[in-house]
């Protein structure tokens, strides 16, 4: 396992655990973009509760699974898209119009790619989950 890209080990590993059906998952290292991300999964019900644990050694956070996710992961290269260009990554990304989200880095915090076009603001693609 590499330590190049986090959120995206964060995204396998839970994933992988959804997968084989348990119901808790550890995702280390912890960070705050980690943490945005989880709160945009949990506010959407893809995930429970996730709390971070901190270890002395960079913490990690444990979060509940509640077998809601088919699939997930990270999107690289980090995209940057325009209020008006979400369709174009939604036809790559999501396997259905209005199924699944993906989740946007903006000015104005880390949300749901439908937040952002309410709100008007474009951002960079994170990760998708459905």
């Amino acid at each position: 396992m590499s330590l190049n890209d986090p959120l995206s080990n964060a995204m396998n590993n839970i994933r992988t655990h959804e997968n084989v059906g348990k119901n808790t998952c550890i995702i280390k290292p912890a960070s705050k973009l980690i943490q945005e991300v989880l709160k945009v999964m949990q506010s959407n019900e893809y995930i429970g509760d996730f709390k971070l644990v901190d270890d002395g050694r960079g913490g990690f956070f444990e979060v509940k699974l509640i077998g809601q996710i088919n699939k997930c992961g990270s999107i690289k290269p980090r995209f940057a898209v325009k209020k008006d260009g979400f369709e174009k990554y939604e036809k790559r990304y999501l396997p259905a119009r209005d199924f699944g989200l993906m989740i946007v880095s903006t000015s104005k915090g880390v949300m749901s790619h439908e937040e952002a076009v309410k709100l008007g603001n474009g951002g960079r693609l994170l990760a998708y989950i459905y």
